[in-house]
């Protein structure tokens, strides 16, 4: 009996210390992600008409996701990033060329509709694109693209849980117009995405600086 009183003491004791001890929360955090150096590899396609740097941990496959059907244009890439499950999408139009415009119709199905690239209607739809992510943008800032390469255009970042943050186009007013985004497969999260964010920017900012125009191979 006094070995039982003296256990039911001994653990009201370690109770009443527990109780009184500080407990600290475990701050939030995600998953750690290896970013390998930035190194690059030439894309340079004999019958494509522009060419440009990639990262060397990435691949370039071609589009075919255009309504289930072949993408509008034949130079019409992507770039894959497997490790971060991200693709960046490259849509590249001829000006003054043939377009192919999918319309939607009452009954939900889609019809081709033709007409002509125009600049200035490309400059608008990239800005128009880029703002239908207002719902979800903290903001959407643009800046202007002038490369020592003789490329123009814009580039947008889109902060906030948009579904891609970093989009661009890039022209020389006459031939030819190239539009790129960044996808992430997942949910987009600005938190957890923003240092494989960080690091794909860069990327594309050197595929930007490095990006060139050829006088063969254009469509028109």
């Amino acid at each position: 009996m006094h070995i039982l009183r003296t256990l039911c003491c001994f653990f009201l004791l370690i109770a009443a210390l527990a109780c009184n001890s500080n407990y600290t929360t475990k701050k939030k955090g995600y998953y750690k992600i290896p970013l390998p150096p930035h190194q690059y590899q030439r894309f340079e396609n004999p019958s494509f008409p522009f060419a440009f740097d990639y990262p060397v941990y990435a691949q370039i496959l071609k589009d075919s996701t255009y309504f289930d059907n072949n993408p509008e244009d034949k130079y019409w890439i992507n770039i894959d990033f497997p490790d971060y499950d991200a693709r960046l999408f490259l849509s590249y139009k001829s000006i003054g060329g043939k377009a192919l415009f999918k319309v939607k119709q009452a009954n939900g199905s889609y019809k081709d509709s033709f007409g002509i690239n125009q600049f200035d209607l490309m400059v608008n739809d990239a800005f128009n694109l880029t703002n239908k992510n207002d719902v979800a943008a903290t903001s959407i800032n643009d800046s202007l693209i002038h490369t020592a390469n003789r490329v123009s255009g814009i580039f947008f970042k889109v902060g906030g849980n948009a579904a891609t943050a970093n989009q661009f186009f890039l022209s020389d007013s006459s031939k030819h117009f190239i539009r790129g985004a960044l996808y992430f497969n997942t949910t987009p999260n600005a938190d957890s995405l923003l240092p494989v964010q960080q690091f794909l920017e860069k990327d594309i900012q050197h595929l930007i600086n490095s990006f060139q125009w050829k006088n063969s191979g254009t469509t028109e």
